[in-house]
């Protein structure tokens, strides 16, 4: 990922006006280009604030597109902000879709899933079990503590989805 202040500064320009075309344009423009720091922040904030379907659509197309590694940390740098629950749903969801390797990450996930609402963690728990061959054994151990200890046991909805988590951890 290259450090692209005059990029970030044009997608922001765009990003900020009226015309939805333009804006989904510039979007489906950015998969050819190399990665710049801040363009995931900055699509994140505008799929959080957006109400135009379309444009939505656009940004989750080029998350689940993203193919360079680099990207991961910006990525969860994002999943951890105060975001409504359907952009942090949607992030989660391109970490599986884009086949980047987020087991580097596989805690931050744990903890969204645990704090997340039912649909995230569903999302969550398909990152998860990407990771799990990716693994070590000390990772999937530490792991299996993080969600036995967590709050999510008491969670009525999710219990289901942790035991067939942990059945997944402990195989």
């Amino acid at each position: 990922m290259i450090k692209s202040e005059q990029k970030y500064k044009e997608l922001k320009e765009i990003l900020n006006k009226d015309s939805n075309n333009i804006i989904a344009d510039t979007i489906k423009s950015l998969r050819d280009d190399q990665p710049f720091r801040g363009a995931i922040g900055l699509l994140t904030s505008h799929y959080n604030k957006s109400i135009d379907t379309n444009i939505k659509r656009t940004i989750e197309a080029f998350m689940n597109d993203l193919k360079d590694q680099s990207v991961c940390q910006e990525v969860i740098d994002e999943i951890h902000k105060p975001w409504n629950s359907a952009t942090t749903s949607m992030l989660i969801s391109s970490c599986w879709q884009s086949g980047l390797d987020y087991s580097a990450y596989i805690s931050d996930i744990a903890k969204i899933y645990m704090s997340g609402d039912y649909v995230t963690a569903i999302e969550c728990l398909t990152v998860i079990e990407e990771s799990i061959s990716k693994l070590s054994d000390r990772g999937k151990d530490d792991l299996v503590k993080l969600l036995q200890q967590g709050p999510v046991n008491s969670a009525h909805e999710k219990r289901e989805l942790t035991l067939e988590l942990l059945t997944l951890l402990e195989r």
